[in-house]
């Protein structure tokens, strides 16, 4: 059982700082000259985020370390310049500041400016560069051309090109000497865009894989003269730390996308891993100190950005409200009310995914409702419930769509999304949590070989029939087949219905439903912990 309402009375508690890992390369360490005299020792701080997802304010933050949760309000640009300008001035400036994506998207301000509701507060935040994550293409290819011009920083993206013409994007590296250190950021996106997302949002590009990673990295060793490579990754921990292995020659993967905080580094073949949390609540610091050309010791620290440790910059607090302030009225409409709080971290059920899921079906009148497996989305507390809160959850407005799958349907696509979510081999995981059943249960083993991990499922409570139909709701996806739900095709009788998610929540909340914060084992892993924060699972 999941109790967030006991969190309520620790909001604003004290946070921590992140604990920092510290470690020599092995193999690294270069011998004194023989006359005794040191080598001279330059360092290297690198500022990170990843996954912001347009949340330019401040916000309630779960934060969950060795058993204990508290909530405590965090995050926020103006928060997040405070800490890099804290953090430049210690350093004497002598700092290099990523972001590695999906920064454009997650909220309604920037829903409804496609991203432009972003540029002001985000080139006030002194980037150096960035790398474009799977949602930076929801507003189409030709904003995200024209985003990336206003930006006074490079978008990087090794893989990612124009599909006529084979012309990168974006450059595929960035070189920049800082405390004397000569440094090197080598970008690479998802390459799973085109079926992660809906398929019409990145029409007319082109995704590669990472065969061309080695060499990128050899160039800027060897022609370039970095004394340091960060690989900076758009795809999900697991398969940054897969990428380690078949990408040698880089000091740190800089990992983003699966808004995982990596407290300690994930060493692999000599280099390091690391994700900074997501939605501005938290900044990786990293550091490094070079002799005679090699990394010889390596720091990293995540940073919680929370309010107790950190005030917020009143520059970037006043470039945030300007931006805001043509659509505080609209975002700030009532929706309804909960009693309890309400969280979405959780890799296999949460609470307030079972609310969205119950308000799908109810909206399609089926027996079953399926959400995506989203991440993003802060905690909601107890009290009112606005329009901001549901293009925080829910910040693509799709309308849902009906059909009907037969039990075997059913069977092949939860065996399908099981495989995405925890298949042995980082290259074969895709997208992102379990999808958020209504009116059905599942019982599955994580670790169970691909196609064998579903052990029982059931629709209305009873086991489902492998050749009975079933009427299920989900989001209609642009580009998609016309007879695919939710990645379940050859669907019958499919019917996009006239309302969207946002609507079919409000309806919902409308009726006053008793809304609970507690798991009610609708998915349940039996070889898993009740709560699933992470998919880095052995």
């Amino acid at each position: 059982m999941m109790r967030l309402l006991s969190l309520f009375g620790a909001l604003f508690a004290l946070g921590g700082l992140g604990s920092g890992c510290t470690l020599a390369r092995p193999g690294s360490l270069t011998p004194r000259a023989a006359s005794g005299s040191a080598p001279q020792r330059k360092q290297l701080t690198v500022l990170y985020v990843a996954d912001l997802h347009a949340q330019l304010r401040a916000h309630p933050e779960l934060f969950w370390r060795e058993g204990k949760e508290r909530i405590e309000e965090a995050g926020g640009f103006a928060r997040v310049a405070a800490a890099i300008q804290r953090i430049r001035a210690e350093r004497g400036g002598d700092v290099l500041v990523l972001d590695g994506g999906d920064t454009l998207q997650g909220s309604g301000a920037a829903a409804l400016t496609e991203g432009g509701v972003l540029i002001e507060p985000l080139n006030a935040l002194g980037l150096d560069a960035a790398v474009p994550g799977n949602w930076e293409v929801v507003y189409g290819p030709r904003v995200l051309r024209q985003r990336a011009r206003e930006l006074r920083h490079p978008l990087l993206a090794a893989n990612l090109r124009d599909a006529a013409s084979g012309e990168r994007l974006f450059p595929p590296y960035f070189v920049k000497e800082v405390g004397g250190v000569k440094v090197a950021v080598v970008g690479f996106t998802d390459p799973d865009v085109p079926r992660r997302q809906p398929p019409g949002y990145s029409q007319g590009l082109r995704y590669d894989g990472p065969e061309a990673l080695p060499a990128l990295v050899r160039e800027v060793r060897e022609r370039e003269g970095a004394q340091v490579v960060l690989l900076m990754t758009h795809v999900g921990l697991a398969k940054a730390v897969g990428l380690a292995a078949r990408v040698p020659g880089v000091d740190v993967h800089l990992s983003g996308d699966t808004h995982e905080r990596t407290y300690a580094p994930i060493a692999r073949t000599g280099s390091w891993v690391v994700e900074p949390g997501a939605f501005g609540s938290f900044l990786g610091r990293l550091d490094l100190w070079v002799e005679e050309g090699r990394v010889v010791e390596r720091r990293w620290e995540l940073i919680e950005l929370t309010a107790s440790r950190f005030p917020e910059d009143p520059e970037v607090a006043r470039l945030v409200d300007a931006a805001l302030a043509p659509y505080e009225a609209k975002l700030a409409a009532p929706v309804g009310h909960t009693d309890v709080a309400l969280a979405r971290y959780a890799v296999v059920e949460n609470p307030l995914d079972n609310v969205l899921a119950d308000a799908i079906r109810a909206a399609g009148g089926t027996e079953i409702g399926l959400s995506n497996g989203f991440r993003f989305g802060t905690p909601l507390l107890p009290g009112p419930l606005r329009e901001a809160d549901l293009w925080n959850l829910f910040p693509i407005v799709n309308k849902l769509k009906t059909g009907k799958v037969s039990g075997r349907q059913l069977r092949a696509f939860w065996e399908q999304e099981l495989e995405n979510v925890f298949a042995k081999d980082p290259e074969e995981r895709f997208g992102g949590w379990l999808p958020r059943p209504s009116g059905m249960t599942l019982r599955f083993r994580a670790h169970a070989p691909r196609g064998e991990r579903l052990l029982a499922l059931e629709v209305g409570g009873q086991p489902v029939e492998d050749d009975r139909l079933y009427t299920v709701t989900a989001c209609e996806r642009e580009g998609d087949a016309p007879d695919m739900v939710c990645r379940i095709p050859d669907v019958q009788e499919p019917r996009v219905l006239d309302l969207d998610a946002h609507e079919a929540v409000r309806r919902f909340l409308a009726s006053e439903p008793r809304l609970d914060d507690a798991l009610q084992g609708r998915v349940v892993g039996e070889d898993l912990p009740p709560v699933l924060r992470t998919q880095q699972v052995q």
